[in-house]
């Protein structure tokens, strides 16, 4: 891994940020030892013991749709950071050049990358982190089995996709368009986007989501991990949200999911109409950030939701 420096977008000099300010973030650029590059930006608190959290962005997504959930973050007293993952938004090289990694890539050598960059720039901080639907997937499996690393987890729209965590009604629909899925991109060594995920994707990444949607096991290409075994057993705090009528995130498959972390100390919040917060989608929470990142910052540093969410 190396780290190519940083730079901030805003004069160093003169009062302090106060946690209550908008700040513009740093940005931090580390490259993995296979040669792909990321750029961290990071919203820093005053405290260096202020714990800090990475948001892990969904399938397609880039890191920059989430600086409103960051920045409530931060608003709330914590750190936050931001970073896309391999191929999407600013990490390079791009998909075309590099189409065929999986989730081993994302998390056995993307993710050490970018944590040891943060642990080094904020030594003192408990690192979590929060992911959105793909990226929950990640940061539960990477907390899971890097547990001494990570001090907790929270998720957003992030569910099973296991074929029999859906509901009856829907389930032979999701096991046949994840097969689909999954062969063009073993075939093609990519995913063009169409059909469900709408956005190219890396033809690894596609094959083993297929393969879990068909045997609901996490089982990345080339890993030697038991990260089953891991996510069963492991026994850190879990913020796990869900929004009603989220068509990519179902009740029923995140109260799944809930169920295979059977150790760890799982906090459910399942936002209905009326919350505040926008529901029916699987994107448009980001619009209530506010209440969202509050909410999940009390939790980090109270270890309960605020009374009423």
């Amino acid at each position: 891994m190396s780290v190519r420096g940083t730079d901030r977008n805003a004069a160093t000099d003169g009062p302090a940020v106060q946690p209550s300010e908008l700040a513009a973030p740093e940005a931090i650029h580390v490259t993995t030892d296979d040669n792909v590059t990321f750029v961290i930006r990071l919203l820093e608190h005053d405290d260096p013991t202020a714990p800090v959290v990475l948001i892990l962005p969904a399938m397609g997504m880039k890191a920059k749709f989430y600086r409103p959930l960051a920045k409530a973050l931060f608003t709330a007293g914590l750190s936050a950071a931001t970073c896309d993952l391999r191929a999407q938004g600013e990490s390079t090289p791009s998909l075309r050049e590099q189409p065929n990694f999986g989730y081993r890539e994302l998390l056995e050598v993307d993710l050490p990358t970018v944590l040891a960059a943060l642990r080094a720039r904020l030594p003192q901080a408990p690192v979590y982190l929060f992911g959105h639907s793909l990226g929950g997937q990640l940061a539960l499996l990477y907390t899971a089995s890097a547990s001494k690393e990570i001090a907790g987890a929270c998720v957003i729209a992030t569910s099973s996709v296991y074929w029999r965590s859906f509901a009856p009604r829907r389930r032979l629909v999701a096991l046949w368009q994840g097969q689909i899925i999954g062969l063009v991109s073993r075939i093609r060594g990519y995913w063009p986007g169409g059909m469900v995920i709408p956005a190219p994707m890396a033809g690894g990444v596609m094959t083993d989501w297929a393969r879990h949607i068909r045997n609901g096991r996490y089982q990345p290409r080339g890993s030697g991990r038991d990260y089953n075994e891991a996510l069963r057993t492991f026994d850190l705090p879990v913020l796990v949200i869900s929004i009603a009528g989220d068509p990519l995130g179902p009740r029923p498959n995140v109260d799944f999911l809930c169920g295979r972390m059977r150790g760890a100390q799982v906090t459910r919040w399942h936002v209905e109409d009326g919350s505040g917060v926008i529901v029916n989608d699987h994107f448009a929470w980001i619009k209530s950030s506010g209440i969202i990142g509050s909410a999940t910052a009390a939790w980090i540093t109270g270890g309960a939701l605020p009374t009423g969410t």
